[in-house]
């Protein structure tokens, strides 16, 4: 995509304290407090290799989206340097599915929040705290950049607090020898009781089925690049960090969680955390827990809420959607764009007394919402590919080379037709990868009547001559290379020929 240079500029007002616990925030989805209670139930103690394979493979994807932002600054979001690279039509399938992804998971979060509100105040009408949580975020995100990136360093915090206090208790409990409902806490639960493949292949693939869900947001960082600080120092240490935070948050707590209780006595209904700060005979452990799962959804909705403001602003410069969007308030921020995307959250404010039967729709579309998110991770190691193919020069130059660049992008595409394979195993996730493609058709429809805009169609012709001088300017780079190889070579058959 192209760069505006008249537009006006986000403030780069986030940190590097910020950055970090914004990425954070986005590895440690409410699925690891809510969902993994599911996911343990189904696979037993292999879910540990579920995450880090899955931890794995999402770390390579940062790091290609950590090159491409620092090759060119001017770079807003990963959907911009999907249309400089793939096209006007990859910014445009990349930007609003992005934003699509966010909505969808924003309105579920809104319910979420209802419901964990009403284990206070039950008497309260559901309507009230969800359009509380709406008007709080859209304050939020209104004021200032500084003022979203606070809030989620906070958000995380929580996140962490409550993650480390299980892992302690955990401990404690372990060396002690805790016992309970006719069982001991020991490291020889993961494997005494069915071995660490309990429920078979399938079982174990059904975990990644679930499990995937919990890393949705991971690459919430990549959307921050134009109101970072410093973003050469402060994204390359929020991406290397991932394997670690996996390890520890969810690695750690897994293992803690199915040491101190046999895997089989989880229920996939109930929070795990709860039941573990329930047996160390913590008061109010459920409120407690009530209380992280409520933070980690605002922070989930809030997340959203910035990231689709962002996209919708890069989407209105390139003529994608409407110019309003593109206008930034007195204090930085893109508030028309902020404001159409909480307008769509009042949607889970209607689902709050829909009954059961749209609860279930709206869990498969939430599904249909990360099977988009997939669909973005790969959008950004194929433009990776285009960079590494077009410009060798830039790649080279890098100050943050993806680790085997040449080879990984495959093997992670691999991985998700993988994660592809094992959605169609469950009926629920079979139904939600079938309606997926309605979105897509949107898409398809909308980018008709938007690439007759004459500026699409200066773009395209911009992109095809770049294209072209691309590709001539990375072969003949390739030529020099191969030229001054040649002359190393033969400098170097000189140097043995004996002196006449």
């Amino acid at each position: 995509m192209s760069t505006n240079s008249s537009a006006e500029n986000l403030e780069r007002g986030l940190s590097n304290r910020h950055i970090q616990l914004i990425a954070i925030g986005g590895a440690i989805g409410t699925g690891l407090f809510m969902g993994s209670g599911k996911t343990i139930s189904v696979a037993g103690p292999s879910v540990i290799f579920v995450y880090m394979i899955i931890g794995f493979m999402l770390f390579f994807v940062m790091r290609a989206m950590g090159e491409l932002l620092l090759s060119n600054l001017n770079y807003k979001t990963f959907a911009d340097f999907a249309g400089d690279l793939l096209g006007p039509w990859a910014a445009f399938f990349t930007g609003w599915t992005y934003w699509f992804c966010w909505v969808v998971t924003g309105i579920a979060d809104v319910v979420a929040i209802a419901h964990y509100v009403a284990f206070w105040w039950g008497d309260l009408p559901l309507w009230i705290p969800a359009l509380a949580c709406i008007a709080l975020l859209l304050v939020l995100n209104l004021a200032t950049v500084k003022a979203f990136g606070e809030t989620e360093f906070w958000f995380a915090l929580i996140k962490i607090v409550a993650i480390a206090a299980l892992i302690v208790v955990g401990l404690v409990m372990i060396i002690t020898g805790f016992e309970h409902n006719s069982a001991t806490a020991s490291v020889s639960n993961l494997w005494t009781n069915g071995g660490m493949f309990p429920t078979g292949f399938m079982g174990f693939v059904a975990g990644f089925q679930i499990a995937v869900f919990a890393f949705v947001g991971i690459e919430l960082v990549g959307t921050t690049a134009a109101e970072t600080k410093d973003p050469e120092k402060t994204l390359p240490k929020a991406i290397n960090s991932i394997p670690v935070r996996i390890l520890f948050f969810y690695v750690g707590a897994l293992l803690i969680l199915m040491t101190v209780e046999p895997w089989n006595l989880f229920s996939s209904e109930e929070s795990p955390f709860v039941g573990m700060f329930a047996l160390a005979g913590l008061a109010g452990a459920a409120g407690i827990i009530n209380f992280v799962v409520l933070t980690s959804a605002t922070s989930s909705a809030n997340s959203g809420i910035y990231s689709t403001s962002r996209m919708l602003r890069g989407l209105a410069l390139e003529g994608d959607a409407p110019k309003g969007f593109a206008k930034l308030s007195e204090r930085k921020v893109p508030r028309n764009a902020l404001m159409f995307s909480c307008m769509f959250l009042l949607a889970g404010v209607v689902l709050l007394y829909s009954g059961d039967s749209v609860m279930t729709a709206f869990t498969m579309v939430t599904t249909v919402s990360a099977l988009c998110f997939m669909f973005v991770w790969t959008i950004i190691l194929l433009s990776y590919l285009v960079f590494r193919a077009r410009r060798p020069h830039l790649h080279d130059a890098s100050i943050f080379k993806m680790p085997g660049g040449k080879f990984m992008p495959y093997v992670v595409l691999a991985f998700f037709v993988f994660i592809l394979w094992a959605l169609t195993t469950q009926a629920d996730t079979l139904t939600a990868m079938v309606v997926t493609p309605i979105w897509f058709l949107i898409l398809g429809i909308g980018y008709m009547f938007v690439r007759r805009n004459p500026k699409h169609a200066a773009l395209r012709n911009a992109h095809a001559a770049k294209v072209a001088d691309e590709r001539y300017e990375a072969a003949a780079y390739r030529d020099a290379l191969a030229f001054n190889a040649r002359g190393m070579k033969d400098a170097q058959e000189d140097a043995k020929e004996p002196v006449a």
